[in-house]
């Protein structure tokens, strides 16, 4: 969230896939067999509340971007009866001092407030010390039955964070990101980090956005879409009649949401 300042029968399961955009063989972690990650294409009207209690009937979308941590195995499964696809929001660029693994972080690479509270930047160049922790927290994700990872926070050496971080660093982080999500059978998307776009494509199965119609920068994530990619993106004051005509012209699964992401939503 936020930038700047964040199952059945099998014919029914073949048709609910294809409705849903498809899927592609991804690895096993840890010798595992290959799973089916899912693909979620261009045009999927999704659902985005990491506020409040989940309700698979508030929006009749197939695609639900939820709280990893906030919500539980049967949350998931209950949207998943509903016919929903869903997302599993994780932070990977900042600290959170609300969250239970918030011990196992050292200070060491706690960085500045980010603007939100409780939170402070994580230095992403210590990829040894941040790698196990975000691969339990992918682990989580996948215990609890989601499809797919939106890890949050990608883009922080554009920011004041404290540490000295380089657009190569961030690549080479986000490239972790999503390799261990891969290997655990879960899509990922491509948070914000618009600039590294074209580097990042083909990482990533799908991409989420904020506000690129308010600073103008929605036709970046067309190399999402080219690659027949999910661009969920979501505006906050721009109104929908200012920024729909060019989302469905790019291709892109817009709505307007209120900050906090809620149940609200209007979309395109």
């Amino acid at each position: 969230m936020r930038r700047g300042a964040g199952a059945l029968l099998t014919v029914l399961a073949a048709l609910a896939t294809t409705a849903l955009g498809g899927c592609s063989v991804a690895g096993g972690s840890r010798g595992e067999a290959p799973a089916e990650r899912w693909q979620p294409r261009p045009g999927l009207a999704w659902q985005w509340q990491l506020d409040g209690k989940v309700d698979p009937a508030a929006a009749d979308v197939p695609v639900y971007d939820i709280d990893g941590f906030e919500n539980d195995a049967a949350d998931v499964a209950r949207l998943h009866r509903a016919g929903r696809k869903v997302i599993c929001y994780v932070n990977v660029g900042a600290w959170e001092d609300y969250r239970p693994d918030k011990d196992a972080f050292p200070r060491s690479v706690l960085g500045r407030a980010n603007g939100w509270h409780g939170e402070r930047w994580l230095d992403i160049r210590r990829i040894s010390v941040l790698r196990p922790i975000m691969e339990r927290r992918f682990d989580m994700c996948r215990e609890k039955g989601f499809d797919a990872v939106e890890p949050d926070l990608m883009e922080g050496y554009g920011d004041d964070t404290g540490f000295p971080l380089t657009a190569r660093d961030q690549l080479r982080y986000n490239r972790m990101i999503a390799h261990i999500a891969h290997e655990r059978g879960l899509a990922v998307g491509l948070k914000n980090d618009l600039p590294q776009v074209p580097d990042l494509v083909d990482a990533f199965d799908f991409a989420v956005n904020e506000q690129c119609a308010q600073y103008g920068e929605c036709a970046r994530l067309t190399p999402f879409i080219e690659a027949g990619k999910a661009v969920f993106h979501v505006e906050y004051t721009e109104p929908t009649h200012r920024f729909c005509p060019e989302s469905r012209r790019l291709g892109l699964s817009s709505m307007q949401k209120k900050w906090e992401l809620g149940v609200w939503r209007r979309a395109c």
